[in-house]
């Protein structure tokens, strides 16, 4: 059995890893720790929630602790980039524990925070260096911090970088290090922009691939629930007294109709939070620590405010929007059954996300089980409201020309039965409860024009 001594960490850390939950390595940290420590540049690819953090952490620390003395002001030795705010916090929080009692200075940079202080801690020089790229590049640009002494490049979570189109940043930060650098790449996907990637800024990197791209976490029991938008709200409801005291995370498309959400299970009587685009960086870290220390129950977040997320008490995942990258769909559900424990990810389905459920069946080369309902057919996939259909529009505008505030009128010819009534309701519209109490899957769904489906609203 493999343990971290026998990975050749210095006795400092193992020291400091004594004293943490870490007792055994992990299959990705057994695999890339070694490559690391001999200074090979590495690609590696993990489902989430495997110990990334700690695979490239551990031995980057012990390779900045040989070299015995401190940095120069405004320089970095390690530069470790991801996409989120809450992602470059975790690996901070981590990196500050694996060298408690050592002399090596951490610091992270994001945005929402104040410049100022930031650019003051980077006076002093920093041995590894986490930040989000916008925001370190808005210090490269003042002059606060200098890349021309870093020897080490960590892109994490790579795959969520490119999706938030953060190459050209990547581009940009890559101009001021130094070619003679140790690089190092870690994604849970392997989609065709993370190859080319790795072509661009690693040299003769060793892969490491602990689990095959987009796999999920196998103690994860994952199902799916075909139900109209409209009964969404009722179903989770249902869900969440099932387990009282249980973490829950929840996932929303939007920014808007997630706080819509956190704000409507408040009123159900649920201790419930939100993070999002909309919440400034000091609501999203309260949030999250209120979370983190059970204060909360229930997390409702959108695929960027929650990328990274790693709070060990988080049993349930809910999939109240079917995300709108297939990838994602692996991220969300990794929230859960980390740190050895079991979890499950239940998915809600409306018609017009038949297409997403697809996509991640396809991803997953599975399907997921069916907890209730069926799957849509065809007319009822094609007659569903798709988000974002009638953008472009001017505000309060309907569509065809209708006037807002009034209801569609039926096309039927003269004399015919029907002519001049109001259209039939369609399927998948806002998630707000049924005013008339009736438990989920009873009756017809709310329709788009009755409340807020966030349908047409930016993505967080």
């Amino acid at each position: 059995m493999t343990t971290f001594a026998d990975l050749g960490l210095s006795p400092s850390i193992l020291k400091t890893l004594e004293k943490t939950t870490l007792k055994m390595p992990t299959p990705i940290q057994i695999e890339a720790i070694p490559h690391i420590m001999a200074g090979r540049d590495l690609m590696g690819l993990a489902q989430t929630g495997t110990g990334k953090t700690a695979a490239f952490g551990l031995p980057l620390l012990h390779r900045i602790l040989d070299l015995g003395h401190p940095p120069a002001p405004k320089t970095v030795r390690a530069l470790i980039l991801a996409p989120t705010r809450e992602l470059v916090s975790q690996i901070a929080d981590n990196l500050e524990v694996f060298t408690k009692g050592t002399a090596v200075k951490i610091a992270m940079v994001v945005g929402g925070a104040s410049l100022f202080k930031q650019a003051e801690k980077l006076k002093r020089g920093a041995d590894v260096l986490v930040a989000t790229p916008g925001r370190l590049i808005d210090l490269i640009e003042r002059g606060d911090v200098t890349l021309s002494a870093t020897g080490y490049l960590v892109l994490d979570e790579a795959d969520h970088m490119l999706d938030m189109g953060f190459i050209h940043s990547l581009r940009k930060i890559a101009k001021h290090i130094p070619l003679k650098r140790q690089t190092m790449l870690f994604s849970a996907t392997m989609p065709k922009d993370i190859a080319e990637l790795a072509d661009t800024y690693l040299h003769n990197p060793v892969k490491v691939q602990v689990a095959p791209p987009g796999k999920p976490v196998e103690r994860i029991v994952q199902g799916v629930h075909y139900i109209p938008n409209g009964d969404k709200a009722n179903m989770l409801r249902e869900y969440l007294n099932k387990h009282p005291g249980e973490q829950a995370l929840v996932f929303g498309r939007t920014k808007h109709g997630s706080e819509k959400l956190m704000k409507l299970l408040v009123t159900w009587g649920f201790k419930a939070g939100s993070i999002h685009g909309n919440k400034s960086q000091n609501q999203r870290d309260r949030t999250l620590t209120e979370f983190r220390n059970a204060e909360l129950d229930v997390l409702v977040a959108t695929d960027v405010a929650a990328r990274g997320i790693d709070i060990p008490g988080v049993r349930y995942v809910y999939n109240f929007e079917m995300p709108n990258v297939p990838e994602n769909y692996v991220h969300r559900i990794g929230r859960t059954a980390r740190a050895g424990k079991e979890g499950t990810a239940i998915s809600f389905c409306a018609p017009a996300e038949m297409g997403e459920l697809q996509a991640v069946e396809k991803l997953l080369k599975k399907a997921i089980p069916t907890l209730g309902g069926a799957p849509w057919s065809a007319d009822m996939v094609a007659a569903a409201p798709k988000p974002g259909q009638n953008r472009g529009q001017r505000p309060g505008a309907r569509p065809g020309g209708q006037k807002a505030g009034s209801k569609p009128v039926q096309r039927a010819a003269p004399g015919k039965p029907g002519a001049g009534k109001p259209a039939a309701k369609p399927m998948g519209g806002s998630f707000a409860p049924r005013r008339d109490g009736a438990p989920a899957g009873a009756g017809k769904p709310r329709s788009a024009s009755q409340g807020g489906s966030g349908q047409g609203r930016r993505p967080s």
